[in-house]
């Protein structure tokens, strides 16, 4: 009994420092991004970012305090900035129409602004980490009821 617990929770520490890490990076990244290469973020992106920040506080404090039940506050967060990553990669690629565009004024969320070392494109990488994230909190919580 004491051993399979160990591993459970063994399997939940390596969940859930997999998501602070991807957390806290998509945040520096995105701080990085915006005040020291100059990108100016479009409105999708500070959607994004209104939900990746407050994930990467509560992860850490998770972390701190071994609380694996963080599922249960961090998950509704990824799960709807994981929406608007979607929404702006479908934005970014075409599939939604130019009409139904956030961005009246400033940034472009579809521009050419949107890409990082030259091809790579931003809500992608937005996508991708909040899918991660997503990922690892519903593993968490199976680790958690198990």
């Amino acid at each position: 009994m004491i051993v399979k617990e160990s591993i459970r929770d063994a399997n939940g520490w390596g969940f859930l420092l997999a998501a602070w890490l991807l957390a806290v990076t998509a945040t520096l990244a995105a701080l990085f991004i915006g005040e020291v290469m100059g990108k100016t973020p479009c409105v999708l992106c500070w959607f994004q970012r209104i939900f990746m920040f407050p994930l990467a506080v509560m992860l850490t404090i998770a972390c701190y305090r071994a609380d694996f039940t963080v599922w249960l506050y961090a998950l509704p967060l990824a799960v709807i900035g994981w929406g608007f990553a979607l929404y702006h990669c479908l934005l970014f690629v075409g599939v939604i129409p130019e009409t139904l565009k956030p961005c009246s004024a400033g940034t472009s969320c579809s521009g050419a602004d949107m890409l990082i070392f030259g091809n790579v494109p931003l809500p992608l990488l937005s996508l991708a980490v909040f899918t991660a994230i997503v990922v690892l909190l519903v593993l968490i919580r199976r680790r958690n009821l198990v």
